[in-house]
């Protein structure tokens, strides 16, 4: 076959099959963040997390896929979704999947979405009891999981503050495991956060081993806004001075701290424990 701008397939979608098409390059690039920058689009694999996405009314603007792609029913519905709100479809090769997600056993699916940051400005604070806020966070693995944890407990969203990890990258979408598309994702200084946040309610809530408070021996108050600090460096002591609250995960082993994924997931549920105890 070759990539004429007119071959279609047996169910009208254009057909790509040279690694040398300006789109495949096109959207190869999105795999750096500088491109994912300039074009505002960022790309999610595999059914199951293109699904979920479906589910909350988020849609890619172009899917590709390998032939047997779209057998499953739940590709059926999302392809017929995809076409109702205009995106495109194109079938590809296996070869150019690996390409375009840059993992050798590529999922049959990717899809390439507009990127879902929201400005602070525009958040809610009183829509959820939790938010999630990470500083200098570095590894895309821990972020993504620490998207994951904030929809399992209900988070508003996570606030992304000084220079972290870019959340739309493939690794940080793939360890997300489709709340990429169900978290509501903020980008801001420290010097902009701390004004928003007092300007309305909300308690800022931070770990460090400089304190007595045991995290499961004080109260929190919604909205929480749970502070999450860098992975090897933990929270700066002027983020920690600006906390309303200190606590303590004890360590009852050699380790002095847990992954910051871990920690995170830790806090959120206690935080999520005590909101459904006072409930009762």
């Amino acid at each position: 076959m070759t990539d004429s701008a007119n071959e279609t397939n047996a169910r009208g979608h254009r057909v790509i099959t040279g690694f040398s098409n300006p789109l495949v390059k096109r959207i190869r690039s999105l795999r750096d963040k500088k491109h994912r920058r300039r074009e505002g689009l960022f790309l999610a694999e595999g059914l199951r997390i293109l699904t979920e996405a479906r589910e909350v009314g988020a849609l890619p603007d172009m899917l590709f896929y390998a032939r047997g792609g779209l057998d499953h029913p739940l590709a059926v519905e999302l392809e017929a979704a995809i076409g109702d709100a205009g995106g495109e479809i194109i079938e590809t090769t296996p070869d150019i999947l690996t390409k375009l997600s840059g993992k050798d056993n590529a999922q049959t699916l990717i899809g390439v979405y507009r990127d879902r940051l929201v400005p602070l400005a525009e958040i809610d604070r009183d829509t959820a009891g939790i938010w999630i806020v990470a500083q200098a966070l570095r590894d895309p693995g821990n972020l993504g999981t620490i998207l994951r944890t904030g929809d399992a407990v209900g988070a508003g969203g996570l606030i992304l503050i000084d220079d972290c990890t870019d959340p739309f990258g493939v690794e940080a979408v793939r360890a997300s495991m489709g709340a990429i598309f169900t978290q509501t994702i903020v980008q801001a200084r420290w010097d902009e956060f701390g004004p928003w946040l007092r300007r309305g309610s909300g308690q800022l809530v931070g770990t460090s081993l400089q304190t007595d408070h045991d995290y499961q021996g004080v109260a929190y108050d919604a909205p929480v806004f749970l502070l999450v600090g860098n992975e090897s460096q933990g929270l700066p002591a002027d983020y920690q001075a600006a906390c309303d609250l200190l606590v303590k995960m004890p360590m009852m082993g050699r380790a002095d701290s847990l992954n910051a994924a871990v920690a995170t997931a830790v806090m959120a549920y206690e935080i999520l424990n005590q909101r459904r105890a006072r409930s009762r």
